[in-house]
């Protein structure tokens, strides 16, 4: 075995025997029926911590020829398909960590030089008794080896777009990178598949691409692929039966990424994290800080901070998607910046109906950071300041309340701030740290009509008051506490025992105030 050539297959073993795997092998079934086919060119863009180098391992530990991987294999789910046995182990695999001789390289030509030499050095390591045409050139020697064997290669490349997010403005070493694919791996014979993985689609240039033979599977659209983006619901639920974990929040952290083809999908590390520590939290800042989103939310486009504002309160905003140049330096529009931060899993897309959110609270949490450290006025006050209104609800502090909501309050282009709906965005805000021991209702049914926004304290914060909040515009506090009896807005909490506080907010457009009125709620 070689370095790079039917490179040693422990990597994808020490996944396994880790004490929580979750079998994505079926994944081997599809790359088996395009193997050898005119589809044979496969990349799949994710963001970090959604297990791309774990399964560019498993599908080399799968192809390699000189490993014996079959006792491995048999334990999971692409044993009991059809070509599991015809394909394993039947490949010379070559296994390239780009990040890898990028980070061992001054400039692209010397990494490009660097990845030569080394296949060739284990090609010749491998076969040194073949007449070769000109072991410098590592496709002519592919091909000589190809010749005399009649054994085609499996190629799989991890961190392939490295250059992009690292060379972000020079477009003549990008080319260069580009070249250096196109002429190893386009129209070769001796490839039997390809597979490519990264955070970034396949960069273009103008009208055309110089990888233009890929067909490309992204969290814009995962295709056939949606399951093995991430973690599937049947799978965290059973991950949580088995580390006794609440599913309920775990869902409200995690999931939020939903596709055709699988409509719950999870941030694989996070959950894991979450089961081997036996907590909740956020394990989405351990792998890059909250700096990494603040640098494109803070960016100059009309409309921009408004849209992160409605979408921490919980909307969803549209976004057009077939501008983004596939890069991380080329932004033109606001719609640029939203399509990289979806494609860096900080935002979830809606292909049907062509609208971002933010996927769950894990990610919310980020962008509450990334604000609050920004010079956003008055909204990053309020963000920050978002405990202490919570906290001026429970002991009934309601002129304190009113300053918290003011602080949040925002005028966008597209929401104006003059009803009801709109003051629910500025509420959601001023009470961002509620998220942290309540499952938040939007227009939840009760009794005779909708309350405006109801707070449920989650599981482990049963001491916790419920919050019915009534919301009015140019009208007053108390009519708004009067409605919530009038209308029974808190039968919808009858099996709740816990106490309820009902909190009215109103906004006078007049004086530009914000008033409130706290009361326990009398069962």
């Amino acid at each position: 075995m070689g370095n790079y050539l039917n490179p040693d297959i422990n990597n994808f073993m020490e996944v396994v025997n880790s004490s929580i795997y979750v079998d994505k092998t079926e994944l081997l079934e599809y790359l088996n029926s395009i193997a050898q086919t005119t589809q044979k060119y496969i990349c799949i863009s994710r963001p970090r911590r959604f297990g791309k180098s774990i399964t560019a391992n498993m599908i080399a530990a799968y192809y390699n020829c000189e490993a014996d991987s079959k006792e491995l294999f048999s334990r999971f789910k692409i044993a009991s398909c059809e070509s599991f046995e015809k394909y394993l182990n039947k490949y010379d695999t070559i296994f390239l960590n780009m990040q890898e001789f990028l980070s061992q390289s001054d400039t692209v030509e010397e990494m490009i030089a660097l990845i030569r030499k080394s296949v060739i050095w284990d090609l010749l390591e491998k076969y040194p008794d073949f007449r070769y045409f000109d072991e410098t050139n590592l496709m002519r020697t592919m091909q000589d080896v190809y010749n005399k064997t009649k054994r085609q290669f499996v190629v799989v490349i991890d961190e392939w777009d490295c250059i992009f997010r690292e060379y972000k403005t020079d477009r003549e070493a990008q080319e260069k990178y580009l070249d250096f694919l196109r002429d190893l791996l386009k129209d070769k014979g001796y490839l039997a598949l390809v597979y490519m993985t990264g955070i970034l689609p396949i960069k273009k240039y103008g009208t055309h691409s110089a990888l233009n033979m890929f067909d490309e599977f992204s969290m814009i659209d995962p295709g056939p692929l949606a399951e093995y983006v991430g973690f599937t619901e049947e799978e965290v639920r059973n991950l949580c039966k088995t580390y006794n974990m609440d599913m309920q929040e775990v869902k409200s952290w995690y999931d939020g990424y939903s596709f055709e083809k699988a409509l719950s999908i999870y941030s694989p590390r996070s959950v894991v994290s979450c089961m081997r520590f036996r907590k909740i939290g956020n394990y989405w800042n351990q792998t890059e800080t909250f700096e990494a989103l603040q640098v494109y939310i803070d960016m100059n486009f009309e409309g921009l901070k408004d849209d992160v504002l409605s979408m921490i309160a919980g909307e969803s905003v549209p976004v057009n998607t077939g501008s983004f140049a596939n890069d991380m330096a080329t932004f033109r529009t606001e719609d640029d910046v939203l399509t990289l931060l979806i494609h860096l899993g900080y935002l979830a897309y809606d292909y049907d109906n062509k609208i971002v959110k933010i996927p769950n609270s894990e990610v919310r949490t980020e962008y509450v950071n990334s604000v609050a450290a920004s010079d956003w006025g008055e909204v990053s006050k309020a963000l920050k300041n978002s405990a202490d209104t919570l906290n001026a609800i429970w002991q009934r502090r309601p002129a304190q309340v009113a300053e918290g909501i003011r602080q949040a309050h925002f005028e966008t282009s597209h929401i104006q701030y003059n009803d009801e709906n709109a003051l629910s965005y500025t509420i959601s805000l001023a009470l961002y740290a509620a998220r942290n021991f309540y499952t938040v209702h939007r227009e939840m049914a009760g009794g005779k009509g909708f309350a405006d926004l109801v707070f449920i304290p989650r599981r482990k914060f049963q001491e916790k008051p419920a919050l019915v909040v009534e919301l009015k515009w140019n009208q007053s506090a108390e009519g708004a506490i009067a409605q919530i009896g009038k209308k029974e807005y808190c039968a919808s909490l009858e099996e709740y025992k816990g106490n309820i506080l009902l909190v009215g907010v109103n906004y006078d457009k007049k004086t530009k105030e914000h008033n409130c009125v706290i009361e326990e709620y009398s069962k």
